[in-house]
């Protein structure tokens, strides 16, 4: 396993969302830098996907249900040629294909329009439910937020997965403890989050969202499961802003743009200037 090349496209990933959302000035920082480690795994080794064939039956889905994480997808789909990374700069501007929410039916390479919180789950039971009636294994993967777990919906999703046995599902919870009004234990404690899914009848696992040496095997073995198993959930524990100080562990940065001088710090931390 290379980790050493998957840090360094996480790097470069990071490099990708900072100069994009400081270029438009405007667009979740905190939360994408976050997903990067997470994005980087799924995009590069875990999931079965082809960039010159982006509606091949074969693949494997994924669904940015934390939409406002747009930046880490549009990094991870340009690096990995589904278009090309000069269009990341274009993101949030008007007619651009790189809207602040993903859009299924404008951007190569995106499974699901999202972005309403709550909803992807549902999107990616759907999905998988569509897949078994086909009889294709492929795997449905969904990245929720850990400020979304405080959604009704969230939690009837997970109800209908393990009843209808989706065990091509996995759900992966950015688990960074912060959402845009602060920490999510102030806002809406949803603790213990683990104890709660295994409840709901899922396999649970917890793991270091920023270690690929745990974050690979977990998503991976959704591979080794077969249609009717119980769905499974990896809970990512993780930084907000990872990556550059400047941001680590700040709520603020929920969806706030870097400044010029920002930037530049974040920048020269990551080893780009």
């Amino acid at each position: 396993m290379d980790y050493e090349g998957l840090r360094e496209t996480a790097r470069e990933m990071r490099i990708n969302i900072l100069r994009m959302i400081h270029c438009a000035k405007s667009g979740h920082t905190g939360g994408s830098l976050s997903a990067a480690d997470l994005m980087t795994a799924l995009y590069f080794h875990v999931m079965e996907h082809r960039p010159g064939e982006p509606e091949w039956p074969g693949r494997d889905r994924f669904v940015l249900s934390k939409g406002h994480a747009a930046p880490a997808l549009y990094s991870a789909l340009a690096m990995r040629g589904y278009f090309d990374a000069k269009e990341l700069m274009t993101l949030r501007r008007l007619n651009s294909r790189l809207q602040g929410h993903p859009d299924m039916l404008r951007t190569r390479g995106v499974n699901a329009s999202s972005g309403s919180l709550g909803q992807g789950l549902s999107i990616a039971n759907g999905m998988a439910m569509g897949l078994r009636l086909d009889g294709n294994e492929a795997a449905v993967f969904v990245m929720l937020g850990d400020g979304e777990n405080q959604e009704g919906q969230v939690w009837e999703a997970a109800m209908t997965a393990a009843h209808f046995r989706l065990g091509k599902v996995l759900a992966i919870v950015d688990n960074n403890g912060l959402q845009i009004d602060g920490a999510v234990k102030d806002v809406m404690g949803i603790e213990p989050l683990a104890q709660k899914w295994d409840s709901f009848g899922w396999d649970v696992e917890t793991v270091d969202g920023h270690d690929f040496g745990r974050i690979i095997p977990a998503l991976l073995r959704v591979r080794k499961k077969g249609l009717h198993d119980r769905p499974s959930v990896v809970i990512a524990r993780t930084i907000k802003g990872k990556g550059a100080s400047v941001f680590e562990g700040k709520a603020k940065y929920h969806g706030v743009a870097p400044s010029d001088q920002e930037l530049e710090a974040a920048l020269q931390e990551l080893g780009e200037v």
